[in-house]
């Protein structure tokens, strides 16, 4: 009988073959952690990623996180605030709040923020197209607090590749977008140094229908773009790269995910020394896991807590930094406040009971948890030869490439489900006749009406003489070739709507359109 990964990897049934593993924790290639105390050291942070209906709305759901023991804030924007549109756009309409949290100006960052210590708080966000503009409002909020901005700390996604390749919310080709991002990487690496400039995402791949493997070897390849970019760029890889962070996806394949992470960090401390990096803190990947969405189902929904417990555990013995674990209602909704709390408990119980936490990388010296890093680890640099023939990752998704290879994944996956073939518990297999159908959230439909009272009243009160000026000086520097940065929290600090900058961007750049 012949098993395999998802990735196809053919798993033996017996592993025999000892590996000799001078290697220790804490030193190049780092495939058994960055740090060689890993969590006895400090443990990872325990995110949970929010983000709905209005700035006030998701402002309380964040002091009720806090006060349930969460380590750091994710937040989750909504799809106008990702794309550039103000709630009052026509674009905008039915989608206002919906999968995240509305912002359209400084003000709404504001109340956000409201009674949250940033210098204090760790905070991740989930923006990529619009991020320079999120990013300086956060900055912006900052200052008004009094924090001194070289010691606030956080990530923005800021990861456009994988826009164009698996989840669609890009506005500008990739050129700009790719210059827009080595801007951001320039302006933090001066002013605001503690700041992860960019999360290079392979979960939204994932998301898309990859296997495992792809996952990998799609997002080191557009990590590589990104390095290349800001070294032509001019910057010093042994400084930005200190800043640069992965988020990487969890599925139920329990030793494939572990073996994922393991050789994550192996080959991207190879892809940045090759590329030059010789300083320790560049060369070691630092991760974000998120539990897998797309792996949760409408059915039987309170199995999902047994999904994400699996997937969290596997993202823990692979050495993550960081970890959102999902509400087990996800895939019905936006998470009631039950379910976070129970995914941020699943955290806090491998954390504090399982003992996984005790040791560094205790699956070390497996002989199937070695071989299957090696195996994954294979697969994905015969991918990131591939993408490298055709000139990168930027060319790759241009040709369609990547995207081809995980609509065929997804594919295969999808034939495997319908016919049984994969079981999946509750949905293909053992099913109930009676479901439990859980309370589920609900936005209010009301949101756009009082994000439009908003944007009007903050338009007739802002001192729109300055904020022309601030416009016009970021359309003269985006055209100059100059850093973007300065200007954008120019006018983000004038009281410019997202929308009002990105269009103002979207006239400079153009916007892209499909392969």
């Amino acid at each position: 009988m012949q098993i395999k990964t998802t990735s196809g990897i053919e798993i033996k049934e017996v592993y025999t073959e000892p590996k000799n593993l001078s290697e220790l924790p804490g030193e190049f290639p780092y495939t058994r952690g960055i740090q060689k105390d890993m969590y006895r050291g400090k443990m990872w942070t325990m995110r949970q990623y929010a983000g709905f209906s209005t700035a006030e709305e998701s402002n309380r759901r964040y002091h009720y996180l806090l006060s349930q023991g969460t380590t750091g804030l994710s937040v989750a924007f909504d799809l106008p605030t990702q794309i550039g549109y103000d709630s009052d756009d026509p674009m905008s309409e039915g989608e206002v709040g919906k999968v995240g949290v509305a912002i359209d100006s400084l003000q709404d960052m504001e109340l956000l923020f409201d009674g949250i210590d940033l210098q204090k708080v760790s905070t991740s966000m989930t923006i990529n197209s619009t991020a320079a503009i999120l990013l300086a409002m956060y900055i912006a909020v900052a200052k008004k607090q009094g924090a001194d901005i070289k010691l606030i700390s956080g990530t923005i996604q800021n990861d456009i590749l994988k826009e164009y390749a698996a989840r669609g919310t890009y506005i500008y080709p990739p050129k700009p977008s790719m210059r827009l991002i080595t801007d951001i990487f320039e302006y933090c690496s001066k002013e605001v140094p503690k700041w992860n400039t960019i999360s290079i995402s392979g979960y939204h791949i994932r998301e898309a229908g990859s296997t495992a493997v792809q996952e990998l070897a799609f997002t080191l390849a557009n990590g590589k773009a990104y390095l290349k970019a800001a070294i032509e760029k001019g910057l010093d890889i042994n400084v930005f790269a200190k800043r640069l962070s992965f988020f990487f996806n969890c599925h139920n394949n329990f030793f494939e995910e572990i073996a994922k992470f393991r050789a994550a960090r192996r080959m991207w401390a190879n892809i940045t020394k090759e590329l030059g990096a010789t300083d320790p803190s560049a060369q070691k990947l630092r991760f974000h896991t998120q539990t897998g969405g797309s792996t949760l189902t409408a059915q039987q929904p309170l199995n999902n807590i047994i999904r994400v417990t699996n997937q969290a555990l596997a993202a823990v013995l692979g050495g993550t930094q960081s970890l959102h674990t999902n509400g087990y209602d996800e895939a019905l909704s936006l998470p009631t406040e039950a379910a976070a709390r129970i995914a941020l408990r699943t955290q806090q119980i491998i954390a504090f009971e399982s003992g996984a936490a005790d040791t560094v990388d205790p699956l070390a010296g497996s002989y199937f948890v070695e071989a299957l890093t090696d195996e994954v680890e294979a697969a994905a640099w015969q991918y990131i030869e591939k993408i490298d023939a055709m000139g990168g990752a930027v060319n790759a998704i241009e040709l369609g490439y990547i995207q081809e290879e995980i609509a065929a994944a997804s594919y295969d996956y999808q034939k495997e489900v319908e016919s049984e073939e994969r079981k999946i518990v509750g949905l293909n297999s053992y099913g109930d006749k009676e479901e439990i159908n859980p309370e589920t959230f609900r936005v209010n439909d009301s949101i756009r009406k009082m994000q439009m009272e908003k944007i009007a009243s903050l338009k007739s009160s802002r001192n729109n003489v300055y904020l022309r000026e601030a416009l016009n000086d970021l359309e003269r520097t985006a055209k100059a070739g100059e850093n973007v940065m300065p200007a954008v929290l120019n006018c983000v600090e004038s009281y410019a709507t997202v929308g009002e900058i990105s269009n103002l961007l979207r006239k400079v750049f153009g916007e892209y359109s499909t392969v």
